[in-house]
């Protein structure tokens, strides 16, 4: 991961000099800001590594490095099984919501990719019904997955086409529906209204709401990642989140606030291009992949 590689080279210089002191503090707080952690995430991070040097009085770079490792790994720690939930009987539904260009489509066929390898029934609903394209990309993802898809002309009502694969679904026993829905920005408020309409036919289909409803970020975004979070999630109660793009120069740190602020868990980390690149969040490797 390229995440924070920036930060630890610097921080590795700043440690070479030997001497811990309020300077050394005042960079790595600029250091932790460039990466795009907020300043009450950067403040509490390092008032939590002050504490430990001086109640351990540690002195060795490695040993404040690890404590570094430890303080952020505690500010993205979430419950103790942060995994995708799953319904206890018949269809689980997951919603993918997010701006456009962030990655729902690939991230709903890399998912279906890991489902299918474990055994798994799955039906993709092509819910983006104003781009053609992604409605194909969508098709491409259940031929390669072994897929079963719903779809319908680009312009359609994409809550109709979301209902109808709720109740395919439900009528062919199938286990899981990973649902696309159009790509817009948080700042359109008649789009964001829109979508919590599709939550709702979804509701109505399931009889419940969807066991996720999954907003995508592109870890590029920085700190409008929190506006997102919090704009989606009041529209479509968003219950996780997708991190995408985390094999690039992407750093990362607005995950920090969005957990400590939203509560909203980190579900899934897109880490490539290949199917088997989309993985399970675990905030300790996380951490760890930062010094790296």
């Amino acid at each position: 991961m390229a995440l924070f590689k920036g930060l630890m080279q610097r921080f590795d210089r700043m440690l070479g000099r030997g001497v811990i002191d309020d300077e050394l503090y005042d960079e790595l707080e600029e250091a932790l800001i460039l990466a795009d952690a907020s300043l009450p995430v950067a403040e509490s991070i390092l008032e939590e590594l002050r504490r430990a040097v001086r109640q351990e009085k540690i002195t060795d770079p490695e040993a404040m490095k690890e404590r570094l490792r430890l303080a952020i790994a505690n500010r993205i720690r979430q419950e103790a099984d942060p995994g995708l939930r799953t319904a206890p009987a018949g269809v689980t539904v997951y919603l993918f919501v997010g701006v456009n260009g962030a990655g729902k489509t690939t991230s709903i066929g890399k998912l279906a990719d890991r489902l299918r390898k474990n055994g798994k029934t799955v039906l993709l609903a092509a819910g983006d019904t104003f781009r053609a394209a992604a409605i194909d990309q969508l098709e491409i993802w259940a031929e390669r997955t072994g897929s079963e898809i719903v779809r319908t002309r680009p312009g359609a009502d994409s809550a109709a086409v979301i209902f109808d694969a709720v109740r395919a679904a439900e009528a062919r026993g199938i286990q899981f529906v990973l649902a696309d829905t159009a790509g817009r920005q948080h700042t359109k408020a008649g789009l964001m209204q829109e979508l919590a309409k599709v939550a709702r036919v979804v509701e109505k289909a399931h009889g419940r709401p969807p066991e996720e409803v999954l907003l995508v970020l592109d870890a590029n975004t920085g700190q409008n990642a929190m506006r997102q979070a919090e704009e989606f999630g009041a529209s479509a109660g968003v219950t996780g989140l997708v991190l995408t793009k985390l094999d690039g120069t992407a750093r990362g740190g607005a995950l920090m606030g969005i957990w400590e602020r939203l509560q909203i868990p980190v579900k899934l980390i897109g880490v490539g291009e290949k199917a088997e690149d989309l993985r399970p969040f675990d905030a300790d490797e996380f951490a760890r992949g930062l010094f790296e």
